[in-house]
């Protein structure tokens, strides 16, 4: 990869220019280990319940033979790319403004195992709406941050990358980029990351659109006399989830031994993350091209041990919980997790949009990019 700007320049405050470019020996290097692929013997039926399924793998390597990543450079490098230093962090960010000078500045954070590509598809609708069937005013300018040790915000400096942290530097980099005001839009790692700058509610934030919040029951069977045959369906679906979640308890207790394998194998990266196919169990909507792009990224970029450590630095951060005051907006898809409101409720406090789709789940952004886009345009239009 390369950037376009002086690395002799001693100030890392400046936000520069940025040029996604692989080197063709690293995408060569790909394709041998790809050829020389040695497959798990299948487990009995090679379904879904045993995790990642041979054939899946099989099926998606002959793919993975043929994928085009240039194409896919030139997507991501046909929007403006920059990187910046923010308390010695290298932080890489698409930063596409709108013609519309008034335009709310917003922040989109993406998922794990997903990156920034992931809102690709929603950057010309937010910032030309009229073009894409929207109002002038459902304008936005738009920041879509790589998280530190994700993709090119690298190399991950220093331990202790939580959430709250992550929040801390994304408004130092919106203040940084001379946004007064703004508001932020994410699912799983990024809905996290939205809550947590909620929780901070800095000048001017302007709320905080999230896929999920992670309000789970206390313990208090109070707390249940509210529940109605949706909020049982969504505990029914938790505990789904928590069967196939592994990697949560391998990520957050020995990231680093499951990242050598990540590290050193595509065919590895690929099958830990069934998230994109798995998370609502046979659901999903993302193309094999869309889980290819993510996966390649991954890999190409070396991040894996980056990302996984995520889980860990949040598991031993003996951080309190917290009410959030914060503006909220909270968009519920179909095969996604299921938000429990009267818990959501009970954690924040400030809940002001519900909105709930009939098709879509865990990555709405890759799978039905216009329905978040035009949820993002009713949470947001009471703030111009």
């Amino acid at each position: 990869m390369t950037t376009t700007h002086d690395t002799e320049n001693p100030d890392h405050t400046e936000v520069r220019p940025f040029t996604i470019t692989i080197p063709e020996e690293s995408l060569a290097d790909l394709r041998r280990r790809l050829d020389h692929t040695r497959y798990a013997t299948p487990a009995p039926g090679d379904g879904w319940e045993y995790g990642t399924p041979v054939s899946y793998l099989q099926d998606m390597v002959e793919r993975w033979k043929s994928f085009d990543w240039r194409a896919q450079e030139a997507r991501m490098n046909a929007v403006p790319n920059f990187v910046t230093e923010i308390d010695g962090q290298t932080v890489h960010f698409v930063h596409v403004r709108s013609a519309r000078e008034d335009a709310t500045p917003l922040l989109l954070l993406h998922t794990y195992p997903g990156s920034f590509a992931e809102f690709l598809d929603m950057i010309g609708p937010l910032t030309d709406p009229v073009a894409h069937g929207g109002r002038a005013e459902d304008a936005f300018h738009v920041v879509v941050p790589s998280m530190p040790g994700f993709g090119f915000s690298t190399p991950l400096v220093g331990a202790g990358w939580t959430m709250a942290r992550v929040a801390r530097t994304y408004d130092a980099l919106m203040r940084r980029l001379g946004y007064s005001s703004y508001g932020t839009h994410g699912s799983d790692g990024g809905a996290l990351v939205s809550r947590e700058l909620a929780v901070m509610d800095p000048e001017g934030f302007l709320g905080a659109h999230v896929l999920q919040l992670f309000s789970f029951p206390s313990g208090d069977p109070a707390e249940f006399e509210s529940f109605g045959p949706k909020e049982y369906a969504a505990l029914e679906f938790l505990g789904w989830f928590q069967s196939v979640g592994g990697y949560n308890q391998m990520n957050g207790t020995r990231p680093q031994t499951i990242a050598a394998a990540l590290a050193d194998s595509p065919v590895g990266q690929l099958a830990y993350n069934e998230l994109f196919e798995n998370f609502g169990n046979g659901t999903s909507l993302v193309s094999p091209e869309q889980v290819l792009t993510q996966v390649s990224l991954y890999w190409l970029t070396n991040t894996a041990a980056n990302a996984v450590r995520y889980h860990y630095a949040e598991a031993h951060a003996g951080a309190e919980a917290q009410v959030s005051h914060g503006r909220t907006g909270v968009a519920v898809f179909k095969d996604d997790f299921q938000t429990i409101r009267p818990l959501a409720e009970r954690d924040n406090d400030n809940i002001v949009h519900w909105s709930e789709f009939d098709r879509g789940g865990h990555y709405a952004a890759l799978e039905v990019p216009e329905l978040v886009v035009g949820d993002l345009r009713v949470f947001f239009a009471t703030d111009r």
